[in-house]
């Protein structure tokens, strides 16, 4: 019996080299990923069976009839796969391989990987990884994010930030209108405009920060005021507006195009060290912004 868990390890390991030559022979070795459901959203090697390490009694019916069919088994960095090759051979296994480095040493090599839905590349299965083990998430809940359309008016104090998370989170499709120019004195607040940027559109600007945060997003600026002659060419093609406008006649005219076209509208405002901001959404039978305030108040008592 051999009393060192750490030699044994050793003397089942196999190189990545060695664990491709061992699936290409004629009796071709199972490979199984006994990582955790949430683990796989990285990918998995194609072909493997996956049976989290503390599954491997549970789900004998899908381990191989024969004790001595090749068995090559991998992990994230090759450390379960050793304990899972102990497991194997205390059921009765008798060739079972723990591959190096695991699943990160084969990434790490240029070699691929598959991902079981398709719908996301390796890199954004990565990149929303935290998001998708999040129970009331998913990978569902990312999906509908990615196939989301949000439009955000205005790049400025509000709408930067807003833009900011939405690119960061995985929105698919961001809209942003702005007709304004940077200005170092926008730098201490807009989040998403740097020096460099002074002079620049703020549509412009937006645009090349947000595709440096998250470069799978679709972006359309609208370099643009907005206005009641183009409001609703604007917004028809979103499911959701984001009012980060700095003046109250625009903000009544996005909330009125909102309410004849059904979608949702997000509202905010700030002044110094005082905010709001709501949720609007008349077609579910909630009310609107002229609900809580019936009229604009004089655009002489409300600063930008």
């Amino acid at each position: 019996m051999n009393d060192d868990p750490q030699k044994e390890h050793r003397e089942t390991e196999i190189s990545i080299d060695e664990a491709r030559r061992l699936l290409k022979t004629p009796d071709a070795a199972l490979l199984m990923d006994v990582r955790e459901d949430c683990e796989t959203t990285r990918g998995v090697l194609e072909g493997s069976v996956h049976i989290p390490l503390g599954e491997l009694e549970k789900k004998r019916e899908l381990l191989p009839d024969k004790p001595d069919k090749p068995i090559i088994v991998y992990c994230a960095i090759g450390m379960r796969s050793g304990a899972a090759v102990t497991k194997l051979a205390a059921m009765g296994y008798r060739n079972v391989y723990s591959m190096s480095g695991g699943i990160s040493a084969w990434i790490a090599a240029g070699l691929p990987v598959v991902n079981e839905a398709g719908f996301f590349s390796q890199d954004e299965y990565e990149r929303y990884s935290r998001h998708i083990i999040l129970k009331g998430m998913g990978e569902e809940g990312q999906r509908r994010l990615s196939k989301a359309r949000i439009v955000v008016v205005g790049a400025g104090g509000l709408g930067c930030p807003a833009l900011l998370y939405l690119a960061a989170c995985g929105v698919g499709t961001i809209g942003i209108v702005d007709f304004d120019k940077v200005e170092i004195s926008n730098l201490n607040r807009q989040v998403l405009h740097a020096t460099e940027d002074v002079g620049k559109f703020k549509v412009q600007s937006a645009e090349e920060t947000i595709k440096k945060i998250n470069p799978h997003l679709r972006i359309i600026p609208f370099n643009q005021r907005l206005d009641a002659g183009n409001v609703y060419g604007i917004i028809e093609r979103f499911d959701i507006v984001v009012d980060g406008t700095d003046n109250i006649k625009t903000k009544f005219l996005l909330n009125d195009a909102c309410f004849f076209t059904g979608k949702p509208y997000i509202f905010g405002g700030a002044v110094s060290f005082d905010g709001q901001s709501s949720v609007f959404h008349p077609k579910s039978g909630g009310p609107c912004l002229r609900c809580m305030f019936p009229e604009p108040p004089p655009e002489h008592l409300v600063p930008t």
